[in-house]
């Protein structure tokens, strides 16, 4: 299997589960060296949530970065995205030249050291029944368990065209009227509109019908939204919709909980949805005079690269994504990457079709979301007759419903062209993420032994001195707000001696503590014309042992993060040379 192009099948086409598995097994068939598949577990419906760990020797501990896809069922262009990301970690190692963009050789030295962990669809049980018939999915096609036995809608496709769109029912108490200019598109009725008019249903059928009660649509209730099930700041039903009995009570975000905490390493996350075309940062629960400085200066380094390379703006999660105002969601994935394990975390809303409308950005981003007018829903039908092959709306035709009798069927299926984005332009989409999360992973934190000096002490004695550093942007512990967390413990250094022996057999691990890193994001006073200056040498740390007789010392530096650094120094007998070792 050659690498010599990126250009796999789902940067043009979005995958089943079968084909994304055969994607997968692909890949770590043909690359065992630099690629291991794994099920982190199995979906009620009997499907793996896959993970690939991307790296030579994907069992030495080591800074690695995650990215996950296809969280809420219907969001799959995050899938595609993740696997261009794993595409592209395979390039760094077989095929650099494919990779978009000039990468220098130091930069492209240090990201083959790095751990990429792509988990492309964390629902695949709800990525697959969209695929088959469409309709909304919010994560998984299935109840929270004990939910009331109340009537609900569930997509069915009744006519057999493929597809879950719309029904209308004539109603003269109807809230929509159909677009006089594009077939398929329904407005919010106005008071000066003439009739007909019409009310608006899933194209499905009723559960738990009492044969009367026709009730609203809502696709979030009942159901579990695994965005809300990570342990960070959760929230109960009804406190927090989707968030079930307790955190990770889905075996999808609980096989992600337990994947991270067994991997202290992982220093940036990226959780891919859509639709919208933002980078969504922490925090989410507080505005940004509340949040540590050093943090915000390196969420804003990211920004220039979001906006530079995918064309995507930042934005605080509380400040401008909150649905209501000062009203912040619980229970959140990147919440938890980033206050527990320690990541530099963020939300990429994938797909900016907002953008691609002309629409100016609101002073809330989430805004876009809630202030749609009818002249921007023509704008959408257009843009859909011109660059979406026509996918979202569709004539309506008549339909005998087995619970509602006569309707009609047909509209909207925003399946590709608003959740998703038309497979035309999923390889610049592709691209932008690639080279952007390449560029953070480059970030990473990297363990070194710098020099080594033995020093004659007299009477057969040799100090043996280790300077340990890092050698990358990040701080050893990662981002501030998980520096204390007492997982995160820092590095230390271990000396076990052959023929010659420690003087103080009891101080061979020495705790060093945590390192910095040269980064300090953007806009730190130290960095401006009038006031320059580094921090010092706290990226460094010494370890020293006394030795006795000639042999060998070896010394291995470790953190549960940063993974291990072995080095076997030899100690020459008394009358060798004072030079270092």
């Amino acid at each position: 299997m050659a690498l010599d192009a990126l250009d796999g099948p789902f940067r043009h086409r979005y995958l089943s589960h079968e084909a994304l598995t055969r994607q997968l097994e692909e890949w770590a068939q043909a690359f065992p060296q630099l690629a291991r598949l794994q099920s982190i577990a199995t979906t009620p419906q009997g499907r793996d949530i896959w993970v690939l760990t991307i790296g030579p020797e994907p069992d030495r501990r080591r800074p690695g970065v995650w990215v996950d896809g296809n969280m809420h069922g219907t969001e799959l262009a995050g899938s595609s995205v993740a696997l261009a990301v794993a595409e592209a970690a395979l390039a760094l190692h077989l095929a650099p030249e494919a990779l978009p963009g000039g990468w220098p050789e130091h930069q492209l030295r240090f990201l083959r050291e790095v751990l990429f962990y792509v988990c492309p669809r964390i629902s695949p049980d709800g990525a697959e029944q969209v695929l088959r018939q469409g309709g909304f999915v919010r994560s998984a096609p299935r109840r929270t368990p004990d939910s009331p036995a109340r009537p609900h809608w569930l997509a069915r496709d009744l006519d057999g065209d493929g597809h879950c769109r719309y029904l209308r029912r004539h109603d003269e108490a109807g809230d929509f009227v159909e677009s006089p200019n594009h077939p398929g598109l329904m407005l919010p009725r106005r008071v000066e509109d003439p009739p007909p008019y019409w009310r608006l249903y899933p194209e499905g059928v009723i559960e738990h019908w009492d044969g009367v009660t026709i009730p609203e649509p809502d696709a979030l209730r009942d159901t579990p939204d695994f965005n809300r099930h990570f342990p960070w700041g959760w929230r109960p039903e009804p406190d927090q919709l989707g968030a079930g009995h307790c955190p990770g009570a889905e075996p999808e975000p609980r096989a992600v909980i337990d994947f991270a905490l067994a991997h202290p390493n992982l220093y940036a996350w990226l959780n891919l949805h859509t639709f919208g075309g933002v980078f969504i940062r922490p925090l989410t629960d507080a505005h940004d005079k509340c949040m540590d400085q050093h943090d915000l200066a390196l969420y804003r380094q990211l920004a220039t690269w979001g906006q530079s390379l995918v064309g995507y703006p930042t934005v605080s999660g509380f400040e401008e994504f909150t649905y209501e105002p000062d009203t912040p969601l619980h229970g959140d994935l990147t919440d938890f990457a980033y206050h527990q394990r320690g990541c530099v975390a963020q939300v990429c809303e994938l797909w900016d079709l907002f953008h691609r409308l002309g629409r100016p950005r609101p002073e809330r981003f989430i805004d876009h979301y809630t202030a749609f007018d009818r002249e921007e829903m023509g704008r959408l039908a257009q843009w859909d007759l011109v660059n979406n092959r026509q996918r979202l709306f569709h004539p309506w035709h008549p339909l005998d419903h087995p619970q509602l009798g006569a309707v009609e069927v047909g509209g909207l299926d925003p399946s590709i062209g608003i959740w998703n984005p038309p497979p035309e332009i999923l390889p610049a989409i592709c691209d932008g993420l690639t080279a952007y999360w390449l560029q953070v992973a480059s970030l990473l934190p990297r363990l070194v032994i710098e020099t080594v000096h033995c020093t004659p002490l007299g009477d057969g004695y040799r100090e043996l001195e280790v300077t340990v550093a890092n050698h990358g942007y990040l701080p050893s512990h990662g981002v501030q707000a998980a520096r204390e967390r007492p997982w995160n413990s820092g590095v230390e250094a271990t000396a076990i001696a052959t023929g010659c022996r420690l003087h103080a057999p009891g101080q061979a691990r020495q705790v060093l503590g945590h390192l910095d890193g040269w980064g300090r994001g953007l806009g730190d006073t130290a960095h401006m014309p009038w006031f320059q200056r580094s921090r010092g040498n706290g990226h460094q740390a010494r370890a020293r042992w006394v030795i006795q007789g000639e042999g060998e010392v070896r010394v291995k530096v470790y953190s549960p993060r940063l993974g291990e650094v072995i080095r076997t120094i030899a100690i020459p007998g008394v009358s060798g040379a004072p030079a270092p070792c």
